[in-house]
């Protein structure tokens, strides 16, 4: 028998076996791989430059805008402590690497909801001159100049109504960016289908992504099936399989690399719209190396 390290993450979702050797990061025929950044604080999960640094992810998502909608023109950004101004030349430094950057709205305990059409008019708007190509007087600008490349839909609470005006009007900016890079809209969604929260909006079908998480609420149970479903339902979007990077962040749902590939990957990766994996969250991937292929509680294996 011959031992070896197991191969980084994105080695493993090309490859047929376990056994592949390593391949560059940002091969993009291994799929995505989508990080969380922003969940704790600079010291434990790092910069977002630092993230970007490690060659490990293709894309990175900012999280959270995590209070709109209760009270007219009130938001909150909540990043976890992280210096906002650095935030900017960070953003500008992961493009510059070919690293796409997204902001993610909601989340987990926010204070957000859109109880109105008005309430998804005004949250377009401030997206649009906060973070996005636009800018005017009155609205700050948190991260500066630095134009993120979308909007995530990170809905995990509150009512269902609004998110897909909130999406349509999103999207037609791209008619503003006059050829360049516009405005990508990404979801993410709990893993039992259909997600009552999300399914109006992705019924625009204007979502390049759709991260299906496979934790955090102990309902899927049959992981495989469940993805199909998405997968089915959604043909005009990239499905990536959300995982948590450490059985500290969800023991129940935690998965080695090697239950991922036989339970998951090797059925789905073959799909036409699969379209690689998302990390929850930067922190726990820091910590634990899971995305680099050092996974926690696992050694050698037999290849």
């Amino acid at each position: 028998m011959a031992f070896r390290r197991l191969a980084p993450l994105l080695v493993l979702l090309l490859s047929s076996s376990l056994a592949a050797g390593p391949a560059p990061a940002t091969a993009q025929s291994t799929g995505d791989t989508v990080v969380f950044w922003g969940r704790n604080t600079d010291q434990l999960e790092g910069s977002l430059r630092e993230a970007c640094d490690t060659g490990l992810y293709t894309t990175v998502i900012i999280s959270f805008l995590s209070a709109f909608g209760y009270i007219p023109g009130t938001y909150k950004l909540d990043i976890s402590g992280h210096t906002v101004s650095a935030v900017g030349p960070d953003i500008k430094h992961c493009q510059s690497k070919g690293i796409l950057v997204l902001l993610a709205i909601g989340g987990q305990g926010g204070e957000y909801s859109l109880p109105t059409s008005q309430a998804a008019i005004d949250l377009e708007d401030y997206l649009w001159n906060a973070f996005l190509g636009g800018g005017r007087p009155g609205v700050t600008r948190p991260f500066g100049d630095a134009i993120v490349d979308g909007i995530d839909f990170f809905i995990d609470q509150g009512a269902t109504e609004h998110y897909d005006e909130l999406a349509r009007r999103l999207y037609a900016h791209n008619k503003d960016y006059k050829g360049r890079l516009g405005v990508m809209l990404t979801a993410t969604a709990r893993c039992v289908f259909p997600d009552q929260r999300l399914q109006a909006a992705l019924s625009t079908g204007l979502f390049s992504r759709i991260h299906v998480k496979v934790f955090g609420d102990g309902r899927c149970v049959s992981r495989r099936d469940e993805l199909e479903k998405w997968m089915a339902a959604y043909p005009q979007s990239r499905v990536l399989v959300g995982v948590v990077a450490s059985p500290e962040a969800d023991r129940d749902a935690y998965l080695s690399h090697k239950d991922l590939y036989y339970d998951v990957l090797q059925f789905i990766n073959k799909l036409p719209n699969y379209g690689g994996i998302m990390v929850w969250n930067r922190y726990w991937d820091k910590k634990t190396g899971w995305t680099a292929g050092n996974e926690p509680g696992l050694l050698d294996q037999v290849v």
